[in-house]
């Protein structure tokens, strides 16, 4: 099911990973420039490959681990190529780029899951659901790394390191402003996702909570981030602050993601989720 479009995807967005540190180290904005274009041809085959499968399967391609983390990683660079629209940050794709492409390289350890799926999967609802959950959390993952980069800044000023390396990082102001952002546009996309979800439940259980793991941690998660908004609008909380609350949060979004599905079972559970053995 178009599994060739995967391939040329990972291969791409490595490729343009490499690209992106070269660039971080030689500063050279024609190799920023050609990973950039490298990375968007990566995306495009990727949302090809995920065309193919919800077409073959008619449910949103996220029914095992592998096809979770391939899906989480098309969702962080979709996150980051409209966020660099509005901040034209070069050095951002140095840290996104890798990241999305360790999760696709993670993915292909595992089996794809193949088989008939179920009815209650092929569902409007679950689409809707899926696509604004992942959208939040890539959203979130972007804020992560812009939490990532204000510490690594901050240390080498505070250390008065300021050599090269503090001169390809954006200044902290402009670190603070993209962490903000990414919080306050992934928000509503997570607000949105359980809201979606509830709705789905309804529609697959008959209610719209079960006090299954993954939906208590994510009431969990959604409340971290709901502190953390609020701290940030209503009392003006920024800088290191606000970095180490973002990776705090990050934390616990990817034990919800990744230990609330393996490890705690549910019906949100990758086991419970599959159609029949792995190919």
């Amino acid at each position: 099911m178009g599994y060739i479009w995967f391939d040329m995807a990972l291969f791409l967005i490595l490729v343009a990973s490499g690209g992106f540190v070269v660039y971080i180290v030689k500063q050279q904005k024609w190799v920023y420039r050609t990973s950039t274009w490298i990375l968007v041809a990566g995306f495009v085959c990727h949302t090809l490959f995920l065309a193919f499968r919800y077409y073959a399967t008619g449910s949103a391609p996220v029914l095992g681990l592998k096809s979770a983390l391939s899906f989480f990683s098309w969702s962080i660079i979709l996150a980051y190529l409209v966020l660099q629209l509005r901040f034209k940050l070069m050095v951002l794709g140095s840290f996104v780029a890798p990241f999305a492409a360790f999760l696709m390289m993670i993915s292909t350890t595992m089996p794809w899951m193949e088989g008939p799926v179920r009815p209650v999967f092929k569902s409007l609802w679950l689409t809707v659901h899926i696509g604004t959950i992942f959208m939040g959390n890539a959203l979130f993952t972007i804020a992560f790394l812009a939490a990532v980069m204000y510490l690594i800044q901050e240390h080498h000023i505070e250390r008065k390191k300021l050599g090269s390396f503090f001169t390809r990082l954006p200044s902290l102001a402009t670190l603070d402003s993209i962490n903000y952002r990414a919080i306050v546009y992934g928000f509503p996309f997570l607000t949105l996702g359980m809201i979606t979800g509830s709705v789905y439940a309804q529609y697959a259980l008959g209610s719209y909570w079960q006090w299954d793991p993954k939906e208590v941690w994510s009431l969990i998660t959604w409340l971290f981030y709901a502190a953390l908004l609020h701290e940030r609008v209503a009392v003006g909380w920024q800088g290191r602050r606000a970095a180490l609350m973002s990776i705090l949060c990050f934390g616990i979004l990817i034990f919800t993601f990744l230990g609330a599905s393996l490890w705690m079972g549910g019906y949100h559970s990758f086991s419970s989720l599959a159609t029949r053995e792995p190919l």
